[in-house]
């Protein structure tokens, strides 16, 4: 009896968070004026309007005929709604905004999908034995992709103008005057293992990439005590960096040079007498002198060429992972959407590693050298088998850690994020590492 009632708990927990969750989303398009909503600020992905459909239609794609044997009673929403884009090499889409249904059209879709999956999440509740054996894990995955979804529309909702968002959630900028080189020391990590992954008999939710548990023999090495900040990425502009094909791969300074790339996607440079190259760095709400002491974001491209200028290299996943050793697990930070910007590189110290690392959980993922790959084991949802599989290309590098947008459920240590090296409009910046750099091979 014990045990039924735990799984009752366990399951109007997760019907609670998955209506948490939602009203993250809800809210999130609540920045974007109406006229903008069929916009598509990011070249690479669709237009807004396609999101407002697709975190429902993921929901009900995955429960309804699955979970609880409800029939659709729109297929042409359920399809077009299903599956967002991450082209690679080319191929950026080419429809219009006439192409997409109406918004109350989409809404009343919303509306009915949401009560339909709720009465029959509530019927399973008052009936857990009779449930689906993996429902659970189900509305754990609808769960965190649409938190995910929360974060990344925010990259998106980024790149929009200014005029075209409500502005009321604007909040101030908050930097320090901290020496430059107080932010640039590194701090030095013994050898020792570390372990990637977790076990598949943990007992814990963890999407399919996570499980297959690896452990790594890590060399002695040293990594910047903190991120890597706008301040010191601006010397690597100021001294050439983005003019030098030394410090960049082949494929990576062709991409620079074709997108004409001179800077980070959310920096600009005033000109004229007055602003005298004034750098300004575009926030959400606002455009603001560049911070200097706010950790740079970047695309991985980027972030390779500056760590080869500052004769460093990128940690692998192992090593990062080696580094947040001891970090606490409820730490302070800038994560779980407590800002919509960054913080100083050093505002939280108490979220320190064993090895006195700062910051590697919130206010921005890390860029890794490690190309995503399957754990030993990897295994597929069967409910959703393409969510990692359809990404093992060689063309995506983990990252690590999160950022302000990032949910406090995905900031366990062994969630493992990815994106195609050229995408500059992550929430991602980078700390550097010397000795020896490993293959997890």
């Amino acid at each position: 009896m014990g045990a039924l009632n735990s799984a009752v708990r366990i399951r109007h927990d997760l019907h609670f968070r998955l209506t948490e969750a939602r009203k993250r989303t809800d809210d999130l398009f609540k920045i974007v004026r109406e006229e903008a909503m069929y916009d598509r600020p990011i070249a690479e992905r669709h237009r807004i309007i396609f999101y407002v459909g697709h975190v429902e239609s993921f929901d009900w794609n995955l429960l309804a005929q699955r979970a609880f044997g409800l029939q659709s009673f729109n297929e042409t929403f359920d399809k077009l709604f299903a599956f967002g884009i991450d082209p690679v090499g080319g191929g950026l889409p080419t429809d219009q905004p006439a192409d997409w249904p109406k918004r109350e059209e989409i809404d009343a879709y919303n509306q009915r999908l949401r009560d339909e999956l709720d009465r029959a999440i509530a019927r399973t509740l008052a009936n857990p034995a009779e449930g689906h054996p993996l429902l659970m894990s189900m509305i754990e995955v609808a769960i965190e992709h649409r938190l995910m979804h929360a974060e990344t529309l925010a990259y998106m909702l980024h790149q929009l103008p200014l005029a075209q968002k409500v502005i009321a959630l604007r909040e101030a900028v908050l930097t320090r005057s901290e020496p430059r080189e107080a932010l640039s020391s590194m701090v030095s990590v013994p050898a020792g293992a570390t372990v990637l992954g977790m076990s598949r008999e943990s007992g814990r939710f963890g999407w399919d990439n996570e499980f297959g548990e690896m452990r790594v023999d890590v060399p002695a090495f040293e990594i910047d005590r903190h991120m890597v900040t706008n301040g010191a990425f601006r010397e690597f502009i100021e001294a050439g960096g983005y003019r030098e094909p030394k410090w960049w791969t082949d494929k990576d300074w062709a991409w620079k040079e074709a997108e004409h790339i001179e800077h980070p996607a959310c920096w600009s440079q005033q000109t004229g007498s007055e602003q005298n190259g004034t750098w300004m760095l575009r926030t959400m709400f606002d455009e603001v002198p560049l911070p200097l002491d706010w950790p740079v974001y970047v695309s991985h491209a980027e972030a390779s060429a500056y760590a080869r200028w500052a004769g460093k290299a990128l940690p692998s996943e192992a090593q990062w992972q080696r580094a947040a050793h001891g970090a606490p697990h409820a730490m302070s930070g800038n994560f779980d959407f407590r800002s919509w910007d960054p913080q100083p590189v050093d505002a939280y110290p108490d979220n320190v590693s064993a090895f006195g690392v700062e910051g590697q959980f919130g206010n921005g993922w890390e860029w890794t050298s490690t190309v995503f790959d399957a754990l030993p084991g990897f295994e597929a949802f069967p409910f959703y088998p393409g969510y990692s599989a359809n990404f093992f290309d060689g063309q995506h590098y983990v990252i690590k850690g999160g950022s302000a947008r990032t949910a406090q459920c995905m900031l366990r240590p062994a969630f493992r994020n990815w994106f195609q090296p050229h995408y500059q409009y992550v929430y991602a910046g980078f700390r550097c590492v010397k000795g020896d750099h490993l293959s997890e091979s």
